[in-house]
């Protein structure tokens, strides 16, 4: 890496751990969750947040935005949403007798899908084309989206009633599943003593930029020039193989799964300060960037177990590079 390329990775690493300070200031507690998104950010993928009611993911999307200084809109998807309230559509201009395509909401930089699970199928896959190809096609033209374009998803992960839930295709979209915990005691106390003392959720004033594209452009250069050893490489595979193998679940992590948790343990690395992976890295990311695109089996499920506790299982038992 050239002195100045170090440079602009310094810069920009510096200025990304530097929005843990500015999410704070509306959002208590939350830091692994605002890791998790900027690590997507890096790697240009999408998010898929859950969590009950209550617990901040909207206002946690918002305030990310105020502070990367990126567009940001946001859906409340409904039953009775459809595809063209998403990406927009051709709309009759009765001035010029043609019709001219009007965007919508997905034209952003950073578009939180609130309650993905509450609208159909229908309206769930027009954001495939987006989400992978970063683009809309309307009437058999394609229209670019926004450099970056993140989608960050919520869902409840408690009620069921009227849900559909996303098909392991779409799952498998999401570069990462991260969860949103309710507060710890002491930082529900603090978030009482925010609001007591005059806090507006609605009023995000005080939270400044301090980073934009720019820095996450020149973070995901340095990202890209992180070193991976073969042996680690090795390592991410026999993991994702593992999910295949195990008698627990009936659908494993697909490649595309491997080179996702490739991608978050080499941002993890960079965000650490490191230009290099390590098999923690690997470790610290497997459970974000795998836990959604696992499938148990009914009888595992029955006997209570969790994604999370057999891909806990699986780190333990495939041994790590030294």
């Amino acid at each position: 890496m050239s002195e100045e390329a170090r440079r602009q990775s310094e810069t920009a690493r510096a200025a990304l751990a530097a929005l843990r300070g500015e999410v704070a200031k509306t959002v208590v507690g939350q830091d692994s969750v605002v890791t998790g998104l900027v690590i997507a950010l890096l790697c240009r993928g999408h998010v898929l947040l859950e969590g009950v009611p209550g617990t901040a993911k909207t206002l946690l999307i918002k305030t990310l935005s105020r502070a990367l200084d990126l567009d940001f809109k946001r859906v409340q998807f409904t039953p009775d949403l459809m595809p063209g309230d998403v990406t927009g559509s051709l709309v009759y201009d009765n001035r010029t007798a043609e019709f001219e395509f009007r965007e919508g909401p997905v034209f952003t930089n950073l578009l939180l899908a609130d309650e993905i699970n509450r609208t159909p199928p229908k309206t769930q896959a027009s954001l495939l084309e987006a989400m992978e190809e970063r683009q809309v096609s309307v009437e058999g033209t394609a229209r670019p989206l926004p450099d970056p374009f993140v989608v960050c998803a919520t869902q409840n992960p408690i009620e069921y009633e009227g849900t559909y839930p996303l098909p392991e295709a779409q799952l498998d979209r999401f570069l990462v599943k991260l969860t949103v915990p309710v507060p710890t005691r002491d930082e529900e106390i603090s978030m009482l003593q925010r609001h007591a003392a005059g806090f507006d959720p609605r009023d995000l004033s005080e939270v400044k930029a301090v980073a934009g594209a720019a820095e996450l452009a020149a973070g995901r250069a340095a990202v890209r020039a992180v070193h991976l050893d073969p042996k680690v490489a090795a390592y991410v595979v026999d993991l994702c193989r593992a999910t295949r193998q195990s008698p627990s679940l009936q659908l494993g992590v697909s490649p595309r799964g491997a080179t996702a948790l490739l991608a978050t343990s080499r941002a993890w690395a960079w965000l650490s300060g490191r230009d290099y992976v390590t098999p923690d890295d690997v470790k610290a990311l497997a459970r974000p960037t795998l836990r959604h695109r696992v499938q148990l089996r009914p009888e595992a499920e029955l006997e209570g177990a969790t994604a999370d506790g057999v891909l806990e299982g699986i780190l333990a038992h495939v041994p790590a590079p030294r």
